[in-house]
């Protein structure tokens, strides 16, 4: 009984199932694909209107990519059913002015991507329940006043991608539901002050890609639903004072990509909701100190590609709940206050590369407890604090190329234990004793140094185009030589009691420095010292001529092994020879080898003169025996 109960059910679903698609792709046109459930889409260019022998039960029907230039006031009779219409892409540029009265219950209908330029008065009128209407796609350069009079159930419009330039004030009127309403990638220049304020329930308003150059004050008065407002890439050039203060509800807002060069006090206050702002990409000159109030839901904030020099200390102190920071672009931005980024404390991506920053701040990001990702790259940074990112426990990663950096602290990242990823490479290291400490870092974290094959010496030659981390403790021991002060004196000089005068004689080379200062002194000069370098430097027994009483000081920094000076016609010359074992062992072999080849050519020269004597003194015993 059971295993017939078992048949008898499943035979019942297979025909509940099976039948009415058979039914339906009987009646299925040719180049259309039907559905039991009655949707319905019909694809070619041979279709040049409706089908008449659709399914019964076709509650959607979609047209793509057909040859159907018309709809004409039959096209949609006889299908009580349709709910959802669509004609794409079929280069339609004509609606009969009653197309639509036949099929009253239409809830949706999509004319995009077609050719229409102009569109009947009151056509969609009898679509007293119609809820989306998308016109984008086509030419539309005009809308008649009551074009969409009757549509009170309207929830979505879109008018996107037409060639629209001033739409009447009241071309909204009525549509008091509405929720969507799209206006973008038109020729709008302006807009009434008073077109959207019958919107009340818009939750969408785009009206981007358009040539608007003002903003009416007022004009967004009405929205106190708005979430999302999309302005960018218009021709705006100012804004009115309060103009976004009645979007309390707004959660995007994109100012991006205007013409805007400076933005009013408090502009954007009363929006304690908003999580995406932009304004990158306007040639901004400066900010108010008073710009932004209230944003801890805010989770992106753009600003970019601007004419900024520099911004105010408080200009992201309202955004607690940012995530991501895009400050980067900026051509002429080469300062920032010292607690801009005081707090952001879920900040997790700062970018500030392709800015012109020369200096940070050594306290900018103590706060940014929580960064993962720092960008610093393609600025004019030529030297950081030690204690820069000191307090960033949770860095990731660090981009540091493409500035001006010749040598960083050694340990600069001792505090980021998480590191996975430094970018140093596009700088003009300078390989001398002060690289010692970051080499150093390299040789022991070369996992870290992403790009360890492009941190390369600039200087000094011997270094040239070696990468830092190839550098050996060895080649930079000349970091560990200093050299104090000493003393040199005449012992023969008697003191005078001229005033005292005072000379000095400095040379730098990479990074060592020669500095002698000579004075005529008034009391008895010091006692040479025996240590250090008085076993290098000569003193003079004799007074030279002309050349006034000789007690130096001698100061060398970081300097060479050998010093000697010789005074000649009341001046100092000093001679250095680098302390550099490898250089220094180079020039010997050198050395040795020139004076071997030098050897090894004098023997051969003479064994050459020998060789030509006995030549000549046996051609010389074969002529006497044959003249004999």
């Amino acid at each position: 009984m059971m295993d017939s109960y078992f048949r008898g059910t499943m035979w019942m679903l297979l025909v509940l199932f099976t039948l009415p698609h058979l039914n339906c792709v009987e009646v299925c046109p040719n180049s259309c694909m039907c559905n039991f459930l009655g949707a319905v889409k019909c694809v070619g260019y041979t279709i040049t209107d409706i089908p008449k022998q659709l399914p019964v039960n076709t509650y959607l029907l979609q047209l793509n990519g057909t040859n159907m230039n018309v709809i004409h006031q039959q096209s949609l009779a006889e299908m009580n059913l349709l709910l959802r219409f669509s004609l794409t892409h079929s280069h339609l540029h004509t609606i009969h002015p009653r197309a639509f009265q036949v099929a009253p219950q239409l809830k949706s209908v999509k004319l995009s991507s077609n050719d229409l330029s102009t569109l009947p008065a009151q056509v969609f009128s009898p679509l007293r329940t119609l809820d989306q209407l998308h016109l984008d796609g086509n030419k539309l350069e005009t809308i008649a006043p009551d074009m969409f009079e009757g549509l009170v159930g309207l929830l979505d419009l879109d008018l996107s991608r037409n060639k629209l330039n001033n739409p009447p004030s009241d071309v909204f009127d009525g549509l008091t539901n509405l929720n969507f309403l799209n206006l973008g990638r038109n020729l709008i220049r302006k807009l009434q002050p008073t077109i959207f304020h019958s919107l009340t329930k818009l939750v969408y308003l785009f009206i981007y890609n358009n040539e608007l150059e003002v903003l009416e004050t007022g004009i967004f008065d009405g929205l106190v639903n708005l979430e999302e407002l999309k302005l960018h890439q218009n021709h705006i050039t100012s804004l009115p004072p309060q103009v976004f203060w009645s979007l309390r509800n707004l959660k995007v807002l994109t100012l991006s990509s205007n013409r805007l060069k400076a933005i009013p006090e408090k502009s954007f206050y009363n929006m304690p909701k908003i999580r995406k702002l932009t304004i990158y990409n306007n040639p901004l000159l400066s900010l108010p100190d008073q710009l932004m109030g209230h944003m801890p839901d805010i989770k992106e904030f753009y600003l970019y590609a601007t004419n900024l020099t520099t911004v105010p200390g408080n200009l992201f102190s309202n955004m607690s709940g940012l995530l991501t920071l895009n400050f980067h672009l900026n051509d002429w931005l080469y300062e920032l206050p010292s607690d801009l980024f005081c707090c952001l404390p879920k900040l997790y991506k700062l970018s500030l590369k392709a800015n012109k920053l020369v200096y940070l701040h050594p306290q900018l990001f103590s706060r940014l407890t929580t960064l993962d990702i720092l960008l610093l790259a393609d600025n004019k940074l030529q030297s950081l604090p030690e204690e820069i990112f000191r307090g960033l426990g949770e860095l990731v990663l660090i981009n540091l190329s493409n500035n001006k950096l010749k040598t960083v602290p050694g340990n600069i990242f001792s505090s980021n234990t998480v590191l996975k990823s430094v970018f140093l490479s596009g700088n003009p290291w300078n390989c001398t004793c002060t690289i010692r400490g970051i080499a150093k870092w390299i040789r022991h974290n070369e996992h870290v140094v992403s790009d360890r094959d492009g941190v390369l010496c600039h200087s000094p030659a011997k270094h040239l185009h070696h990468t830092i981390g190839s550098l050996s403790d060895e080649e930079l021991n000349h970091c560990n030589t200093t050299y104090k002060s000493y003393y040199i004196h005449n012992v023969l000089h008697e003191p005078t009691t001229t005033p005292p005068t005072t000379t000095s004689i400095t040379t730098q080379e990479a990074t060592q420095q020669t500095t002698i200062q000579t004075s005529t002194p008034t009391t008895k000069p010091p006692v040479l010292p025996t240590t250090g370098l008085s076993t290098s430097l000569k003193t003079f027994t004799t007074k030279p001529p002309n050349s006034p009483p000789f007690y130096d000081m001698l100061v060398i920094e970081q300097g060479p092994e050998f010093v000697h000076h010789v005074v000649h016609k009341d001046w100092v010359y000093v001679w250095t020879l680098p302390s550099d074992t490898a250089l220094v062992g180079l020039l010997m072999v050198c050395h040795i080898l020139l004076v071997v080849t030098g050897l090894f050519l004098i023997f051969a020269a003479m064994y050459g003169m020998y060789c030509l004597n006995k030549t000549t003194d046996g051609l010389k015993a074969e002529c006497a025996h044959i003249l004999g």
